[in-house]
């Protein structure tokens, strides 16, 4: 992969990680990712957030690409999209292949 291509993805996952890189907001992605789609009320059960606190950070994490809601009848259940995260994982493989191949330079240039 090219430094520009990686530079475009790294650029496209930036709002994943901005939205990861609050606490709630990674509780409630972990909480998704493992128990299904949930209720407000189910996500703010045994928290100390408010619902309207959990529904804007859910907003955030939707605005990322990482949950959507869904309506169920009446109930409205918001779900995980792991493909989003996916990406971010590529990415940040780029940066630690990057990282390995410049340490890999700098060991050479060292040993000379």
């Amino acid at each position: 992969m090219s430094r520009r291509s990686a530079a475009l993805r790294l650029d496209q996952a930036a709002p994943i990680f901005a939205a990861l890189g609050d606490e709630t907001r990674l509780a409630l992605v972990n909480r998704l990712g493992t128990s299904g789609p949930l209720s407000i009320t189910r996500l703010t059960e045994g928290a100390n957030v408010t619902r309207q606190a959990v529904t804007k950070h859910l907003e955030v994490l939707a605005g990322a690409g990482l949950v959507r809601d869904e309506w169920r009848g009446r109930e409205r259940l918001w779900v995980f999209e792991g493909a989003r995260l996916a990406e971010a994982r590529r990415c940040l493989e780029v940066i630690s292949s990057q990282w390995d191949e410049a340490l890999g330079r700098l060991k050479d240039l060292v040993e000379r």
